[in-house]
């Protein structure tokens, strides 16, 4: 049968390692560079969360142009290129001295990892087989699980030994590993023919990966509460030291689940997967709103791990069956585009939120507006199954 097609090729391993280190470099420089600002060039706190803002964002401005770009050059070539200017800009960080040429650094490093990410997401899914895409998109999701730990650990590890520069080295030269990875990939090319002449709106997005997309926008939202003041959240409890091990939980939860997940994707539905998702997703940030103690903390890390680590490539992979074959690069860009925003609004938003409420309310408010999506994603969807209907009712 055809569900034995292999999901771990030789194309899928490098796509996979390759982007592993490029989300390494990109957390251990999320974890880094806000010490690095406030340390080494004398910042403030929130010259450092700009410094993660303007890399949001310029990954935001340029996501929806990547698939454009995918099509004409090449989902291969700009891979590769994306990967090695990514791998450039990484050597740069020894060169900058100066707030203000840091924050054009990122900018660039930004626009970079837009490209590549997408590229990676659209190859990865195209080299799946089909009636597997569920299970092989939540193995690729692990890549970028791993990396949420390691990331972290490799920075702040190495900043108790050597100096920045040669952190930055060092993360340079990791990237140069990732590139020689994406040497090895053979992409599954589009022959269809490309509009060179004008940019439209089919250019940037991809109006099928829309619903989805934008459900994963307040899924992301909710998100970035954990990943912007989680460190703050623990600190205030006493509990920074079990902050440390939150994300090794959280990443070991998605990592264990996984193989399970994605085959009951592929084999009993989406829903299957996504309904208990939402629920896990919702009690992880109840319990976060209630914790007092470490292992609470930890509990809370797991079950947001198992919930919303199951959700993303749920998502991802529904986005891209959303469209057509051809159309997997604007599928994933569209996808991300709404993501990255729903992250970056979230990150601003909440913050200003959490001054007024404090940390336990508004964990507690999450979980219900969590709920409350999951409420949304169904009536979406029965909105797509009468709209199927009322289709087929017509070609009748």
């Amino acid at each position: 049968m055809s569900i034995n097609r292999p999901i771990w090729t030789k194309c899928f391993i490098n796509i996979f390692v390759s982007n592993l280190f490029v989300f390494i470099v990109f957390y251990a420089l999320l974890t880094l560079l806000p010490i690095y600002v406030t340390d080494a060039l004398g910042g403030s706190e929130s010259q450092a969360g700009l410094i993660i803002t303007i890399f949001l964002l310029s990954a935001i401005i340029v996501r929806p142009f990547s698939g454009k770009l995918i099509d004409r050059f090449g989902k291969k070539k700009m891979l590769v290129a994306s990967a090695v200017f990514f791998a450039i800009t990484s050597f740069l960080y020894p060169l900058v001295d100066h707030y203000i040429a840091l924050l054009l650094l990122r900018f660039f490093h930004g626009v970079w990892f837009s490209i590549v990410t997408t590229a990676a997401g659209a190859i990865a899914a195209d080299s799946i087989p089909r009636e597997r895409r569920g299970e092989g998109l939540g193995y690729f999701a692990m890549s970028m699980n791993l990396a949420v730990v390691a990331g972290p650990f490799i920075a702040l590890t190495l900043l108790q030994f050597v100096s920045y520069v040669t952190i930055f080295l060092i993360l340079s030269a990791i990237m140069v590993v990732g590139v020689l990875c994406t040497l090895g990939i053979k992409a599954i090319e589009n022959t269809s023919p490309v509009n060179r002449s004008k940019l439209t709106f089919e250019d940037l997005f991809e109006k099928k990966s829309f619903p989805i997309a934008v459900v994963g926008l307040f899924v992301a939202f909710s998100y970035a509460s954990v990943i912007s003041f989680i460190s703050l959240y623990a600190k205030s409890l006493n509990l920074l030291d079990a902050a440390g091990f939150f994300f090794a939980v959280f990443a070991v939860a998605m990592l264990v689940s996984r193989p399970f997940t994605g085959r009951l994707f592929d084999t009993r539905g989406p829903n299957t997967v996504i309904l208990p998702a939402f629920v896990l997703f919702a009690i992880g940030l109840l319990t976060l709103s209630l914790t007092n103690v470490a292992w609470m903390l930890l509990l809370a890390g797991a079950l947001i791990g198992l919930g919303y680590g199951s959700i993303v490539p749920s998502f991802q992979t529904l986005a891209i069956q959303a469209a057509p074959e051809t159309r997997s690069a604007h599928a994933t860009a569209t996808f991300f585009t709404f993501f990255d925003t729903g992250i970056a609004t979230g990150s601003y938003v909440l913050g200003i939120m959490v001054t007024t409420m404090g940390y336990a309310n508004l964990y507690m408010s999450l979980s219900i507006f969590v709920i409350g999506i999951l409420f949304f994603y169904q009536w979406m969807q029965k909105q797509k199954s009468t709209r199927k209907q009322l289709q087929s009712q017509t070609d009748y």
